[in-house]
């Protein structure tokens, strides 16, 4: 780990473009994923995984803090940014966490990595972490999408969503809208204070809600993904989430945003993982890792110093 990181000044002076596209051929599919070149020769292989309808690119500040120590690589998972969807159509988290894992195990030849999750994310990589555990190095989860999450207003709308024949109506009704006013809708609800965001980030979130509304999958991609992550919580198999949670031994860190209008920070506080950290942004929402990617880099640098 550095011991001399830049300062924040430095390291975030100009807001820092998404980082380069590249594109990785797996045997479920092509996986589209950002890259963060290293800055020092000791970082160490880090993965950071999106939640439900983000991409690669809201882990793009975190990467730009953290080069120091980490190798990064940010994912577009199946059917979401630029990658299309998966060959055998399973857009659950236990699919995705078996792409992520062919992934580490060929671009860092399988050496263990460090693994960032927000939201969905954060589910997927629970069971990265739980299924492979000779490839994650630890374990940062930011408002995750686990079965205790509850039905708050804010995302009552979800199950109907899942709902077959009724979401993908509903899905044609909201894609009428503006795009300008969806990208809007999105940060209103992830976002503690909507009016933080850059307008250049604004931007870009327009024009990514105009690109995807150009494929043809986009719908059938966001509806699957959902129905496949509402299905954890229902699962009560040996094999669900929160058992899978007990038996997670690496360094784990749970953030969340105590303004989070999806998920509720009362659960960071699960005796779940045996080897846990827990951190409570008072005002953060639910992508903290972009509303506060200092308070998180410096949260995770501790995670690893106590672990050394």
């Amino acid at each position: 780990m550095s011991t001399n990181p830049r300062t924040t000044e430095e390291l975030l002076a100009d807001l820092p473009q998404p980082w380069p596209r590249e594109e990785v051929v797996l045997s479920n599919g092509t996986l589209s994923i950002r890259v963060a070149a290293p800055m020092a020769e000791s970082a160490e292989p880090t993965v950071f995984i999106h939640g439900l309808g983000g991409s690669s690119t809201n882990w793009t500040d975190l990467m730009a803090l953290l080069r120091d120590d980490c190798d990064g690589v940010a994912v577009d998972l199946p059917g979401h940014g630029w990658s299309p969807p998966p060959r055998d159509g399973d857009y659950s988290p236990i699919r995705s966490a078996e792409t992520i894992a062919e992934l580490i195990a060929t671009r860092f030849d399988g050496r263990p990595a460090h693994v960032f999750g927000n939201s969905m994310g954060g589910a997927v990589a629970l069971q990265l972490a739980a299924r492979h555990v000779d490839l994650v190095r630890t374990l940062t989860l930011v408002s995750p999408a686990l079965p205790k999450i509850g039905v708050r207003r804010s995302n009552a709308h979800l199950p109907v969503i899942a709902t077959p024949g009724v979401g993908m109506s509903l899905y044609r009704r909201y894609l009428a809208l503006d795009p300008a006013m969806r990208a809007r809708a999105t940060v209103d609800v992830c976002f503690a204070d909507p009016n933080s965001v850059p307008p250049e980030r604004m931007d870009q979130a327009v024009e990514e809600v105009r690109r995807r509304d150009q494929l043809p999958y986009a719908g059938d991609a966001f509806l699957q993904s959902l129905r496949g992550l509402l299905a954890t919580y229902l699962d009560r198999s040996p094999t669900r989430p929160w058992k899978l949670a007990e038996g997670i031994d690496v360094p784990t860190l749970l953030i969340y945003g105590r303004r989070d209008k999806l998920v509720d920070s009362i659960h960071a506080h699960t005796k779940a993982f045996p080897d846990v950290r827990v951190l409570v942004i008072p005002e953060a929402g639910h992508v903290a890792q972009i509303e506060h990617p200092v308070l998180v880099a410096d949260a995770w640098r501790s995670l690893i110093a106590a672990d050394l």
